[in-house]
């Protein structure tokens, strides 16, 4: 393997990897890096606060390593609490959805499996930016004016939002603040920060909820992957409490149909069932797996596979309700073969829109993903982790990596990653053409007539035959940035990565 890629949703990530890869460091390397300057350029993905999951393969492995580093509520939280103030469901935002970030756990955890270089050279590039300034981007200047006044009365608006105002397009932002937790980070002590002068910031922002002896445990776990043969591929994904199952399980519904879709209309709308059958029960079933009385493994199951699939019609599946989330996925491979599938979030674009003290970056709203159902295996409850929205994916052929593969969008991730699939191991695509294809989008499964979104690009006899089937078909003008930006790597003798069209600063590089 000589060729290197990687393909993020910013230029300046990408740029960060691929200079990691040229000084001789490992795409585990190369993706922490990506990922600090992530979150020190586009906080509305990503940041300190957020969790994470990777999937990594490398030349000789048995089966790829999957890491959960997904954080757990804090030790003080009380959903009957929450009930007696009204809640019927989780909210969205406060202190109580809070959970103990998991992205500086998953990070160590990353390095001392893969990583060769150290935390000084991992983390120039976002120190760099955050103490001497980057050009603030479109969606980041959209966000910050739709956060303004809850940032306002905090510590982190003195950088994010000088002179009291969201920064312009293209306006250079420093973020001193952060810089200074970074150098923390980069001391290559894990409790520096979370049981240091950042861990008590996060403590406090919340009115101790999370206390010092929830940051002291780790929240980074190695787990078993979970995988699945479909398309002649070998599809991995990390298991529960993360949603990834669910673009296997699609995928594989689509496979075993596939020979009665002639037309291109037939394979959307077989797509679109596949999902539908799959994701319907999920808010049922997906828990911290140290509380679901399901097997990981019982999600693929030959049953739930198996269920028909009407390609005259479409069928009533009566789901839950899906919201967008802020996030960031990027996918690395290095000279030596080794790829890294990577995902790290705040769930909802600037998280909770509660700074962590003085220490420069906020907090994720990861726990809205709990509910509040008395006994419910995803029950908010102390020390447990949330239904997760995170979803890479990784895929080998007979041992070896081929493609690297996944996307921000929150609930959304899952049908994203079903379309390219198909587009790329299906139909053949290349990665640029399956980048560039339209997609479809169902964003409320609560409801069992839920519209079909299609980009303005899909061809009128598709959206006609779709709606003759019954679906009930919108179409979503423009550019639809929340339906990406994805993110592929193809390995082989010449490794191809392309970057998604939907995301304005979007980037893919070769070396």
């Amino acid at each position: 393997m000589s060729t290197a890629a990687a393909a993020t949703p910013h230029y300046l990530a990408t740029a960060a990897a691929i200079d990691i890869i040229a000084i001789g460091g490992t795409a585990v390397d190369a993706a922490i890096a990506a990922n600090a300057v992530l979150g020190v350029v586009a906080p509305e993905t990503c940041g300190l606060g957020g969790d994470l999951f990777a999937v990594l393969h490398g030349p000789g492995w048995e089966k790829p390593a999957a890491l959960n580093a997904s954080g757990r509520a804090g030790s003080m939280v009380d959903s009957e609490a929450l009930r007696r103030q009204g809640h019927n469901a989780m909210p969205l935002w406060g202190p109580a959805t809070v959970t103990v970030p998991g992205c500086v756990d998953g990070w160590h955890a990353l390095a001392a499996r893969g990583g060769r270089l150290g935390w000084s050279e991992r983390l120039a590039a976002a120190l760099r930016y955050a103490e001497q300034g980057f050009p603030v981007s479109a969606e980041l200047s959209r966000s910050l004016t739709m956060r303004q006044q809850q940032l306002l009365p905090q510590p982190v608006s003195r950088y994010l939002l000088p002179e009291g105002r969201p920064p312009q397009i293209g306006e250079q932002l420093r973020r001193p603040d952060l810089a200074e937790t970074l150098g923390v980070i980069a001391s290559g002590d894990r409790d520096r920060f979370y049981l240091g002068s950042p861990g008590l910031a996060i403590s406090r922002a919340v009115g101790g909820l999370i206390t010092e002896a929830d940051l002291a445990r780790p929240q980074a776990q190695w787990v078993e992957p979970l995988g699945l043969s479909v398309f002649g591929l070998e599809a991995w994904t990390v298991p529960p409490n993360s949603q990834g199952y669910l673009t296997l399980a699609s995928a594989a519904v689509f496979e075993r149909w596939r020979d009665q879709a002639h037309s291109e209309a037939d394979r959307w709308h077989l797509a679109i069932e596949a999902y539908r059958s799959q994701v319907a029960d999920r808010d049922q079933l997906l828990s911290d797996p140290d509380h679901s009385a399901l097997a990981p493994a019982d999600l693929l199951s030959e049953g739930r596979l198996g269920r028909p699939v009407a390609m005259g019609r479409r069928s009533s599946y009566q789901g839950t309700s899906n919201a967008p989330g802020g996030t960031a996925y990027l996918c690395v491979l290095d000279r030596e073969g080794l790829g890294v599938s990577f995902i790290q979030s705040n769930f909802m674009g600037l998280g909770n829109s509660i700074g962590a003290g003085e220490a420069g970056f906020l907090l994720q709203n990861r726990g809205a993903g709990f509910n509040l159902l008395a006994a419910h295996p995803n029950e908010l409850a102390p020390g447990k982790r949330p239904l997760h929205t995170l979803s890479p994916s990784l895929w080998t052929e007979q041992g070896k990596l081929h493609t690297l593969l996944g996307t921000r969008g929150g609930d959304y991730q899952p049908q994203l990653l079903l379309q390219m699939a198909i587009r790329l191991f299906d139909q053949g695509d290349s990665p640029a053409e399956a980048q560039a294809a339209p997609r479809w989008n169902i964003a409320d499964l609560a409801d069992p007539d839920a519209t079909v979104w299609v980009e303005d690009t899909t061809p009128d006899d598709v959206m006609d035959e779709l709606a003759a089937r019954g679906h009930r078909v919108e179409v979503a003008p423009g550019v639809q940035g929340g339906w990406g930006p994805i993110s592929v790597i193809h390995a082989g003798a010449n490794p191809e990565a392309a970057a998604d069209p939907r995301g304005g600063t979007a980037a893919a590089e070769t070396l």
